[in-house]
């Protein structure tokens, strides 16, 4: 891994092909949320497909706490990409990196694979910014997170980032009454877009 590639740095904005084959960019997907990102070696993985599995069941719980979900895989095509995002059962994007882009960029090229030419699968915790907030090695599968990690890294991560976490407290009673109400969800945003951000429609925000 690259040595500036650490807990407080900017993660790349990469622009990559998504499962409809249409360019995105990850600070557009991400926009002002918290963001899971994992990184896959592809269809052919048992690793990944586990993995994945574990977060379709997790999946539900980013959408109500406006968290965003991007995996991205060294799949060499869209139809490996889309078999194994079906596959799976997931619904959040699925990014390729048939050059690897990533692989090469952050020096995580899974060398010993000789045949399909993979990138180390990591999951990154990214606050808004894509500002990293933790790193997972997941060469081996025990280095991936499991859910209970990332619901902790996500809780840590929201008291951070959220400045009504603690609403119940008098000092946000008081900005509220007092009517400054850029404190508080969804911070001068509509509902109506953070509930079609939330429904996944991110060609609304490009």
């Amino acid at each position: 891994m690259r040595p500036d590639i650490t807990p407080g740095a900017t993660f790349p904005d990469y622009e990559l092909p998504d499962e409809t084959d249409t360019l995105r960019r990850l600070s557009v997907l991400q926009g002002d949320d918290p963001m899971i990102l994992t990184l896959h070696r592809g269809f052919y993985c048992p690793k990944d497909r586990q993995q994945l599995q574990q977060l379709v069941a997790f999946a539900p719980q980013c959408v109500v706490a406006y968290t965003r979900l991007v995996s991205i895989t060294t799949d060499d095509t869209v139809l490996e990409l889309n078999e194994l995002r079906m596959g799976v059962g997931a619904d959040w994007p699925f990014l390729y990196d048939t050059d690897r882009v990533i692989a090469k960029d952050l020096g995580i090229e899974e060398y010993t694979d000789q045949k399909h030419h993979p990138m180390i699968p990591y999951t990154f915790i990214l606050a808004p910014g894509l500002e990293i907030a933790r790193i997972y090695n997941g060469y081996w599968y025990w280095g991936r997170p499991s859910t209970a990690d990332l619901h902790r890294d996500l809780r840590e991560l929201t008291a951070q980032i959220r400045p009504d976490w603690h609403i119940d407290s008098p000092a946000m009673r008081e900005l509220w009454e007092s009517g400054e109400r850029d404190k508080f969800y969804p911070y001068g945003k509509s509902m109506h877009e953070v509930l079609v951000r939330a429904a996944g429609a991110v060609d609304q925000f490009v």
